[in-house]
C-alpha cells in the first residue's frame, strides 16, 4: 500500500520539476515574447517615408523652362535632353537619389541640381526623424548659421531673430537675417555691389517642411574666368527625408552680377512645391 501511494508522489513531483524549469527556461517562448513585446513598445517609430521621388521628374516643364532660360532657344530634341536631365549614380535608390540640368544663353548660364536623401537610424532609441534632424543640423552648421538646442539637448531649427525695425519687416517666406549670419558669406565677391544684398544673407527659412535654411554665395567663376557666380542652396527636411537644391547662375560678362533676389525666389518656389509632393 505504501509502495502504491509513493509512486504517484513521485511523478507529481517529477511533473512539477519538469513545469517549472520549463517556465524558467522560457522554451515556451513565452517570456522571450514577453521581453520582444516590451522592448517593441518602447522602440523609437521608423521614418514617415519608406521610398523617395524620382528627381528628374519631380520638377514640371514649365518650372524647368523658367530655372533654365536658355534651353528655350535649342532645338526641340536638343530641349528633350537639358529637361530630362541627369540622374546622379547612386547605390541605393531607396536611401540617396539625384538630378541635374544645365543649360546655357548667351548672357549666362543656369545649373540646377536636386539631392534626395531618406535618412535610416540604426539605434532602435532614436528614431529616423531625430536621425534625420541631426543630419540637418550639420549641414546648416556648416552653411554657417547657428544651430538651436532644444530643452532636452537635441539640435533643432534656429529660433528666428527678431527684425531691425517693424518697416525694415520681412515677408512671411524671406524671413528677416539672423544677426550672426555675415551679409557676404565667406569666399564671395567684394562685400560693396556684389556681395549678397541686405536681406537676402542666408538665413532660416519658416514654413518650409519641417525645417528649412537658404545659403548665398557669390564667387568667381574659376579657371581663371573673370565672371561672376552664384550659388543659392535651399535646404529643407520633411521628417526623415532631406531635400538639398542648389541653382547657380553664371554671368557671360564680367560685369555682371547674378541677381540673389531672384535666383533665391526661384529656389524657394521650387522647394515649395516638392514639399508639396512629397506631402501628397
Amino acid at each position: 500500500m505504501q509502495r502504491k501511494a509513493y509512486v504517484p508522489g513521485l511523478a507529481a513531483l517529477l511533473v512539477a520539476l519538469v513545469a517549472g524549469c520549463t517556465a524558467g527556461t522560457g522554451t515556451d517562448g513565452s517570456a522571450t515574447d514577453s521581453k520582444a513585446g516590451g522592448a517593441k513598445s518602447s522602440a523609437a517609430p521608423p521614418g514617415k517615408y519608406r521610398t523617395l521621388l524620382e528627381p528628374c521628374r519631380s520638377v514640371e516643364r514649365s518650372t524647368l523652362k523658367d530655372l533654365l532660360p536658355g534651353a528655350a532657344e535649342l532645338p526641340e530634341e536638343q530641349q528633350q535632353n537639358v529637361y530630362r536631365g541627369t540622374a546622379a549614380v547612386t547605390y541605393d535608390t531607396d536611401r540617396r537619389v539625384g538630378c541635374s540640368w544645365k543649360a546655357d544663353a548667351p548672357d549666362a548660364s543656369h545649373h540646377l541640381t536636386l539631392d534626395f536623401e531618406r535618412v535610416v537610424s540604426y539605434d532602435g532609441a532614436v528614431s529616423d526623424e531625430d536621425r534625420a534632424q541631426e543630419v540637418f543640423a550639420k549641414k546648416q552648421a556648416a552653411a554657417s548659421l547657428p544651430v538651436a538646442v532644444d530643452p532636452r539637448g537635441e539640435k533643432g531649427q534656429e529660433s528666428p531673430a527678431p527684425t531691425q525695425s517693424p518697416a525694415q519687416s520681412t515677408p512671411p517666406a524671406t524671413p528677416p537675417t539672423t544677426p550672426s549670419a555675415p551679409s557676404t558669406p565667406t569666399g564671395t565677391g567684394s562685400p560693396s555691389g556684389t556681395g549678397t544684398p541686405d536681406g537676402l544673407a542666408p538665413r532660416v527659412l519658416e514654413r518650409l517642411g519641417d525645417a528649412a535654411f537658404l545659403d548665398d554665395v557669390l564667387t568667381g567663376a574659376g579657371a581663371g574666368s573673370t565672371a561672376q557666380r552664384r550659388t543659392v542652396s535651399v535646404v529643407f527636411r520633411t521628417s526623415n527625408v532631406i531635400v538639398t537644391i542648389v541653382y547657380a547662375e553664371q554671368a557671360a560678362v564680367t560685369t555682371e552680377v547674378p541677381d540673389s533676389k531672384e535666383l533665391q525666389e526661384k529656389a524657394q518656389g521650387l522647394a515649395r512645391g516638392l514639399v508639396e509632393q512629397f506631402t501628397d
